[in-house]
């Protein structure tokens, strides 16, 4: 399918609801040839016409546009307008209506913070967005849950991410810049070195602005691809570098249990890691040899053993829905397993296919299973005492749905809230690094760290003069300053 955009002002959100149709949708810049299929999109003056052909037969439309609405109003009445057209000729109803956004739990905020009751709220969403009843109720139910998070956030505090942008091997459907630990040996050590001295930098620049740290969260890749000696040069220098005695949750990925050894897991103990994260994915070793995982099962749950005896007790696991070979009542047994274990975080995404991963993406949706019925069967996590915190969208996730995070009570992950919902700063260091200033006005400002770790080191000295960013950000808001907002 070719989509055809002519006169708009802007064609961002026209083409990503047109996507949700036709995933694999192609943006042309000349109009489509006789019997192409086709999406067509004219605005002139008021009037836009709104054409599609597909299967050899043509729909058509004409509308005119409310005088004087805005670019924003135009665009939501244009994609209004597309949203329905596509809907009646394909017999697709995509769960989360015509939303195209990352972030549907703070859409909902945002609609209560202009002054929508929750009930009017809920009728904008399902008449005029289309949400369907399911995906409105799991969006308002984790607004809820988030309220008391959101409202001990103050002003001036920040979360850290540190970067480890390695791996022991690649899976078939990642599309992050981490590098394998057999390709890249030579680089880590320079790289924790960097990385170290990027931290110091960093905390500097954090007690000349007196921020406040509420979270840390070492990422990647996977962080216990690193030695344990470097995992504790890189923890130590955290400890003496920052002001700790705030930080209420203090996250490390230790996902993947070929790496995370009983060494590693004691290190994360010994140095302040109060969350950690066990990712088996699949519970099914056909699944996870599949996509490129190098351990079985049975790994993932003596790692999990393992952690609990060493006094692990806050723990997450992720699983994927939608990965090839799996089969709904395979996604079913790997989520019973987890459940099982009892992990206080349990966290489902649903496959995202990515250009930049090695899955095919032009498979039969058959290929992937029934990503619907997977996670329909999450709804056994509320009978176990688990319910869903944090929640988001990626562009070319199977069958437009959605990842979502799972808690016991008293264990949501505040990391996860805090960059989702963009209530503070995060100030981000390592390859790939994305930190995010966060304004009380709500403007946000980012400064991006090179991508790649070899790129990150010869341009190291690029990394600290952008780092000068953030003071420049916080010189600009001087109610943000303690002294001065008391």
């Amino acid at each position: 399918m070719k989509l055809y955009l002519a006169g708009l002002s802007s064609g961002y959100e026209p083409e990503h609801v047109a996507r949700l149709f036709w995933p694999a949708l192609q943006l042309v810049k000349e109009y489509p040839a006789h019997g192409q299929d086709a999406i067509v999109l004219h605005k002139s003056g008021n009037c836009v016409l709104c054409a599609v052909r597909w299967e050899k037969e043509i729909t058509a439309r004409r509308f005119s546009l409310t005088d004087g609405a805005d670019k924003k109003q135009e665009e939501y009445e244009i994609c209004h307008e597309l949203f329905c057209m596509l809907r009646q000729r394909t017999g697709k109803q995509p769960p989360w209506g015509m939303l195209t956004g990352v972030r549907p739990v703070r859409l909902v905020r945002n609609l209560y913070a202009r002054g929508m009751s929750e009930e009017q709220a809920a009728q904008h969403l399902q008449n005029d967005c289309f949400v369907s009843e399911e995906k409105l109720r799991l969006a308002t139910r984790i607004e809820k849950l988030q309220r008391p998070v959101l409202a001990q956030v103050e002003p001036r505090s920040f979360s850290l991410y540190i970067s480890i942008p390695f791996c022991p091997s690649r899976c078939s459907y990642c599309s992050f810049v981490s590098r394998t630990t057999g390709e890249s040996a030579k680089l880590i050590e320079p790289y924790v070195t960097h990385l170290c001295a990027e931290l110091r930098d960093i905390a500097a620049l954090v007690q000349k602005l007196h921020l406040k740290l509420e979270s840390i969260y070492i990422g990647g890749g996977t962080p216990t691809a690193i030695s344990a000696q470097q995992l504790r040069t890189l923890m130590n220098t955290v400890k003496e570098c920052f002001d700790l005695s705030s930080v209420r949750e203090y996250t490390v990925e230790a996902g993947r249990p070929d790496c995370t050894t009983p060494e590693k897991l004691a290190v994360l103990k010994e140095l302040g890691a109060t969350r950690i994260s066990i990712n088996p994915q699949t519970l099914s070793d056909e699944v996870l040899r599949a996509i490129g995982r190098r351990h079985t099962a049975q790994d993932v749950l003596d790692c999990f053993d393992t952690a609990r005896k060493l006094g692990h007790n806050n723990i997450n696991m992720d699983l994927i829905a939608g990965l090839p070979l799996d089969t709904v009542d395979g996604f079913k047994k790997s989520l019973k397993g987890v459940m099982t274990l009892g992990p206080e975080n349990i966290t489902v995404h649903t496959l995202t296919l990515k250009r930049a991963s090695t899955l095919v993406e032009d498979h039969a949706p058959d290929r992937y299973g029934d990503v619907v019925q997977m996670l329909s069967a999450c709804a056994c996590l509320d009978q176990a005492g688990y319910e869903p915190y944090y929640m988001y969208r990626q562009k070319g996730t199977l069958q437009n749905l959605e990842n979502t995070g799972y808690t016991k009570p008293g264990f949501a992950g505040l990391y996860n809230i805090y960059i989702m919902e963009e209530v503070h700063t995060i100030l981000s260091a390592g390859a790939g690094g994305s930190t995010k200033l966060v304004a009380p006005c709500g403007h946000i400002k980012r400064i991006f760290n090179h991508k790649y770790p070899l790129e990150y080191l010869r341009c190291y000295d690029v990394v600290q003069q952008r780092k000068q960013g953030i003071e420049d950000f916080y010189g600009q808001y001087v109610d943000m300053d303690p002294q001065t907002s008391r």
